[in-house]
């Protein structure tokens, strides 16, 4: 029996240090960071909120960029960690996670392709039509993963754990797909002298890991010489997270996020938090505020904005679910366990969730501001309307039914 004494000084559990452990805590902050950019960018702060993002603060990295601003760095700088996670998340479930058999890879490989594929090509349906928005075609194959994760967690048990652990694998495959399309589809002009330096700094971090070599120090510094050399490259400067990542040592310790033999878990579990509750916040808050003064229907049909929420709400679904549906009855994979057909309905429609790759994406697709803010309206529309909708079904259709 608990001694009194002891039960006196026990402290209740704290609701803040609670809801920071949760799994839906990043994508609700996301959820609310964004709305309030939204607020203020059609409030009468909108003059300063845009002056803010759009302040000039620090030197000419790059002639292509010019001045860094605050935007800049966020998008540019701080965004290179968001994708190191990416990186490191990506290696890790392919090493020793849930994608380290092939078994394991075709279910998740195969939606996330299709849920790339089907959004990009209704899209092009939309929008196609006018050569100006072509470059579009990508803005809405991404899945926002926090969001969709965030919004799955709210349901609680109402989701079997095997819907969640699906949702993260298709849109872990997702990321890769959406960094191998900023890659080869969003890079300029190259200057082949600092993309040969990016490769040299790239192969001394591949051979420091070959060595043994596992504090992070050395890694980080070479991490942030190879962000240098890739901007300079022309190559858009967030992948050179994802490289960095893939250059950490990976040691097998059955999936510890915060394992001390393993540089890519330590590394891994100090991005985390500071991500989750701060890089991707101030992204959310500086790339979603857009004014909707004189925003009409005419405005919310236009190709630009329609072809985006299209592809995020009908092309996400017809192309995940249709995909696993097809793959189940080929007998190529099994169902997640213990989920409905109307379940993994529900997450495929949670996939068209896009906020933050399809608005980073759309950033480097259109410069021009009123097309930045048709692609914010758009990508918006098709995360809101998806988001409601599988939540919905989820929330209230027939939990665990088997078909």
């Amino acid at each position: 029996m608990e001694n009194p004494n002891q039960a006196l000084k026990r402290k209740p559990a704290s609701a803040l240090r609670n809801f920071i452990n949760s799994e839906a805590a990043g994508g609700i902050i996301l959820m609310l960071v964004a709305a309030l950019a939204m607020l203020i960018a059609n409030s009468p702060l909108a003059y300063d909120y845009f002056h803010l993002i759009h302040a000039t603060t620090g030197p000419e990295l790059t002639p292509k960029l010019g001045p860094m601003t605050v935007h800049l760095w966020i998008n540019d700088g701080l965004m290179a960690i968001f994708f190191m996670l990416v990186g490191l998340e990506i290696k890790r479930e392919f090493v020793d996670g849930h994608l380290s058999s092939w078994n394991d890879r075709l279910l998740p490989m195969v939606a996330a392709a299709a849920g790339m594929a089907v959004p990009a090509g209704i899209y092009l349906l939309i929008a196609g039509g006018e050569p100006a928005l072509v470059r579009g075609w990508a803005i809405p194959a991404a899945t926002d993963i926090a969001f969709a994760i965030g919004v799955l967690a709210l349901l609680g048990s109402r989701a079997p754990a095997s819907l969640k652990l699906f949702l993260t694998t298709v849109a872990i495959v997702d990321d890769m797909g959406a960094v191998a399309i900023i890659a080869l589809f969003y890079t300029a002009s190259l200057n082949f002298t600092a993309l040969a330096a990016a490769a040299a700094i790239w192969i001394i971090m591949l051979v420091m890991g070959r060595a043994g070599v596992s504090r992070l120090t050395p890694y980080l510094i070479l991490a942030a010489l190879l962000w240098y050399a890739t901007l300079l490259s022309g190559v858009h400067a967030t992948i050179a997270g994802v490289l960095a990542a893939f250059a950490i040592p990976l040691r097998r310790t059955l999936a510890a996020p915060d394992a001390e033999d393993s540089p890519l878990h330590r590394l891994e579990h100090a991005l985390a938090r500071p991500v989750a509750f701060l890089i991707v916040p101030l992204f959310g808050f500086a790339n979603a505020g857009v004014s909707l003064q004189g925003v009409g229907l005419d405005t919310l049909l236009a190709p630009l904005p329609l072809g985006i929420a299209m592809g995020l709400f009908l092309g996400k679904q017809i192309g995940i679910f249709g995909s696993v549906w097809a793959v189940v009855k080929l007998g190529l994979a099994a169902r997640p366990r213990d989920a409905s057909w109307l379940q993994v309905y529900g997450v495929a429609l949670l996939c068209g969730i896009g906020f933050t790759m399809s608005l980073f994406i759309g950033g480097l697709a259109f410069v021009d501001p009123a097309q930045g803010d048709a692609v914010k309206i758009g990508v918006l529309m098709g995360s809101i309307a998806s988001a409601l909708c599988g939540y919905t079904l989820l929330r209230f259709g027939a939990a665990r039914r088997q078909d």
